[in-house]
């Protein structure tokens, strides 16, 4: 199984050297992806560390080139329109036969970048590199990544000009909020499904396709809830439709108002119903999946499981999702999480994990 260096890059266990496999042309960018991913997100490094070659590669690089445009989009420092210009830009980059390359999108997204750009903006910076490392897969492998990610890319372009006029996204109503998460997320897992499913045969890769996008629709879900007071005060967004929002009778600004977090939390909890409902779809995804082509169990269902734990502390203290920013699980949750895969946990198993992990931490047991 493929590891990672404390610096964030995977090796073979067997010989110590890396198992990139890319084109020459696309290794060292490959290499760069995999140094990358662990600095912008802890969690989805994990993913990566589980997968073996060539999922791994395909993994991080795809997930780096998502990264780009959902980093754009977050920004509250870009204003509307050149914020869709420039995912428009990288559209046009992503484009089968376009003339608009890497460079051009480096050259429009330069007069945006910070000064001192941090991870996820030093990705964006980068994104030739991630262009070339994604080139560097190979015909098959872009094939199966670029038509989601171009929707993903597409859909956030749509919102952002939707709500050109606001503060910053401004959802409306429950099925606005299924068709950004759609955008934001459950391309992904269309994305995922187009890896892990290459070389299913038919009755598994249409049982894949069938519950894709609730995998992915899952944890955005998730993360709209527990991260609702932070997306409005760092981005000025709000992802809880305004039809919960005035029922409960708060409004956006109470997002950013700890003293409101009571009068909010019944919203929270709201939204955090909403993700549990695509939980078994979720859970059936993860059950048709092949483990080939380096594909693990472990890399989804740790991710599923940890959404699971995240619902559970969401619905005992739904007002921290206000007062704090953010609710997460523990450090010593995920470590069990991790550990159950690596004692053997199967696919055969998610039903009872899922149970106890809806109960109380996997670590109190």
């Amino acid at each position: 199984m493929s590891r990672f260096h404390e610096d964030g890059r995977s090796v073979d266990p067997a010989n110590g050297r890396r198992t990139d496999g890319a084109a020459a042309g696309g290794a060292e960018a490959v290499e760069w992806c995999y140094d990358a991913v662990g600095t912008v997100s802890r969690t989805f490094a994990l993913t990566v560390e589980e997968l073996e070659e060539p999922m791994a590669r395909e993994v991080c690089v795809g997930y780096l080139v998502c990264r780009v445009a959902d980093t754009v989009e977050d920004d509250p420092r870009v204003p509307p329109a050149e914020k869709a210009a420039l995912l428009r830009t990288y559209d046009r980059v992503l484009a089968p036969d376009s003339d608009t390359d890497g460079a051009d999108f480096r050259r429009r997204v330069d007069p945006w970048l910070p000064p001192d750009p941090g991870p996820d903006w030093t990705v964006v910076a980068d994104a030739p590199r991630v262009l070339t490392a994604l080139d560097g897969l190979g015909p098959a492998a872009r094939e199966r990544i670029v038509p989601p990610v171009r929707e993903m890319v597409d859909g956030m372009a749509t919102f952002v000009e939707r709500y050109a006029d606001e503060p910053g996204l401004r959802v409306q109503t429950a099925a606005e909020l299924e068709e950004y998460c759609q955008y934001a997320a459950g391309t992904v897992g269309t994305l995922v499904t187009s890896l892990v499913a290459a070389e299913a045969d038919a009755p598994t890769t249409e049982r894949l396709r069938e519950t894709a996008r609730s995998f992915g629709l899952l944890l955005q879900l998730v993360n709209v809830a527990k991260d609702a007071g932070g997306d409005y005060t760092e981005e000025g967004n709000v992802y809880l439709p305004a039809v919960w929002l005035e029922e409960a009778g708060v409004t956006p600004a109470d997002l950013g108002d700890p003293a409101a977090a009571d009068r909010v939390a019944p919203v929270i909890e709201r939204a955090t119903a909403h993700a549990e409902t695509y939980l078994d779809d979720a859970q059936a995804w993860l059950e048709a999946m092949p483990e080939d082509r380096g594909n693990r169990l472990s890399a989804w269902a740790t991710p599923y499981l940890l959404a699971v734990g995240t619902i559970r502390e969401l619905a005992r203290r739904p007002a921290d999702a206000v007062r704090e920013g953010d609710v997460k699980v523990g450090r010593a949750e995920v470590a069990a999480v991790v550990s159950a895969f690596e004692r053997g946990a199967t696919a055969a198993d998610l039903g009872d994990l899922r149970a106890r992990v809806r109960e109380r931490p996997l670590q109190e047991y």
